[in-house]
């Protein structure tokens, strides 16, 4: 009992670098992020909660905090979570109440129910404000194996490979 209430902390590995150009070792990285986490949750709430953003964020969020909340090592955390240090779990947690704030700024789901978006369909006339892409030919290859493959398809099928020749053509 004493060693994992004393002990555990003296024995914690300290982290002397990320390993990455500009992204300097935090020292009390968990409970940085679970600042982090609680702060996103509370911000998110502004956002709709049918939309699928807020739906997402905090699905991910709570997931990160509770990791955090239960696992007091750094490199635990980072193993769990698996989407990078806990320094680049910090820059993303940043960026993420960043986002937060434009997108409520932007309100993207705030388009009125009236709202009619111009469709166009197959060969209209494309008005000139709007991009024309049209893609370029496809190789003649491609219409040689096209057509190879349906005149293939009109036969009998070709048989079945069984698992000891997949190995051997390996």
């Amino acid at each position: 009992m004493f060693l994992r209430v004393i002990g555990r902390p003296l024995l914690a590995k300290v982290k002397q670098t990320t390993g990455i150009v500009g992204l300097d070792v935090v020292p009390n990285a968990r409970e940085v992020l679970i600042g982090l986490y609680k702060k996103t949750l509370k911000e998110v709430e502004a956002i709709p909660a049918d939309e699928g953003y807020r739906k997402a964020v905090e699905h991910f969020t709570r997931h990160r905090l509770k990791v955090c909340e239960e696992e007091e090592d750094w490199e635990v955390i980072e193993k769990r979570i698996a989407c990078g240090q806990v320094e680049e779990l910090i820059e993303e947690a940043r960026d993420e109440l960043t986002l937060i704030g434009k997108m409520i700024e932007w309100d993207p789901w705030g388009v009125p129910d009236d709202y009619e978006c111009e469709v166009i369909e197959n060969d209209a006339p494309v008005p000139k404000h709007i991009p024309l892409h049209r893609p370029g030919p496809l190789p003649e290859d491609f219409y040689k194996t096209l057509e190879s493959l349906q005149l293939s398809s009109t036969r009998e099928p070709p048989p079945a490979v069984t698992s000891s020749e997949s190995q051997s053509k390996e």
